[in-house]
């Protein structure tokens, strides 16, 4: 039995069909767009269809952007000799907030998931190569999570950029900065080990 009404019910199913979003938050969200005036419930709507229809894949790294080019891509200053492959467009965020890495990206939109029928087909691979052949890359570093299925899909793409002669690296994994040494678990002790180096 229903407690609201359908047009209400409806948009709490939307929200809860978010990633993220249970039963209890899609309900939270949902009365609060039913509480914003009129103009602004409006606005949330508008902004969301203009997402929708502008918004789309860079051609050259896969990222997303509402432009010809995404600002990386078009920003001279970046080393383009150096090529940062992420799973989602998100990543590209995590990595820009150091403000370290200077070169470009490769968005995948995903990682391969066989459990989730995802392969190497259903990711931005053949786009990766297609950059790598053009002859300016030097090294790829694969920036996928440290999980199985990050693992997977960072060998098998190193396995498809190994005949181009570049260097392909990891990022390297270990102890978390301000982390004690008492709880970290024994994979991530020994890829801490593996990955040392010198002082």
């Amino acid at each position: 039995m229903s407690f609201f009404p359908p047009s209400l019910e409806t948009l709490i199913d939307k929200f809860a069909s978010l990633p993220g979003i249970g039963k209890k938050s899609a309900q939270r969200l949902a009365f609060h767009i039913l509480s914003l005036p009129e103009g602004e419930a409006e606005s949330f709507a508008a902004a969301i269809l203009d997402a929708k229809t502008s918004v789309h894949c860079c051609p050259v790294c896969q990222n997303l952007t509402d432009g010809d080019v995404c600002s990386i891509c078009g920003d001279a200053r970046r080393d383009r000799s150096i090529i940062c492959v992420v799973a989602e467009p998100r990543d590209v965020l995590s990595f820009e907030r150091s403000r370290e890495y200077k070169g470009l990206y490769h968005v995948l939109h995903g990682v391969m998931s066989p459990m989730n029928h995802i392969g190497p087909d259903d990711l931005k691979i053949s786009e990766l190569i297609a950059r790598v052949a053009e002859g300016e890359v030097r090294e790829v570093v694969m920036a996928t999570n440290p999980d199985i299925e990050g693992d997977t899909t960072a060998m098998y793409i190193s396995r498809l950029i190994k005949p181009f002669n570049i260097k392909v690296t990891r990022l390297a994994y270990g102890i978390p900065v301000g982390s004690n040494l008492e709880y970290a678990d024994d994979a991530t002790l020994t890829r801490a080990l593996e990955g040392r180096r010198e002082m």
